[in-house]
């Protein structure tokens, strides 16, 4: 009964920003880790940032920060990815994905795919000129 659905990417041209939203039902987003992860055409999926819905603690990989920021929306039971000066190498496509088990602690791995169980059906992010 758990359901992520992205939204929110598109064409955009390079410099450009754009928001992505992971609408999660089913569950209540209270102690919960839901990651960003993107995959380009013939590459693995590549975690970018993670978030722990019970005390919004943050995760970024080293090659986002500054850049990919990660906020969420109680109310609406979603979380979001912020992505600022997009450039080509940013086009992929986006995902979600929940993680029910790390619950309150600390995630060894945040940026692992293997570690989250459900996942969204992504949501295209095309950067280009």
């Amino acid at each position: 009964q758990v359901q992520l659905v992205e939204s929110g990417g598109g064409l955009v041209r390079p410099g450009d920003s754009l928001t992505l939203s992971c609408a999660v039902s089913g569950i209540t987003l209270d102690y919960y880790h839901i990651g960003w992860f993107r995959q380009a055409p013939g590459k693995k999926r590549e975690g970018l940032s993670s978030l722990g819905t019970s005390d919004n603690s943050q995760y970024y990989a080293d090659f986002v920060k500054g850049r990919f920021f990660i906020s969420r929306d109680n109310a609406k039971n979603t979380v979001y990815l912020h992505l600022n000066s997009l450039k080509s190498e940013d086009s992929a496509v986006y995902f979600c994905g929940l993680n029910s088990r790390w619950g309150r602690s600390w995630p060894l791995r945040p940026f692992e795919a293997t570690e989250y169980e459900n996942w969204g059906q992504g949501t295209q992010v095309t950067v280009s000129s």
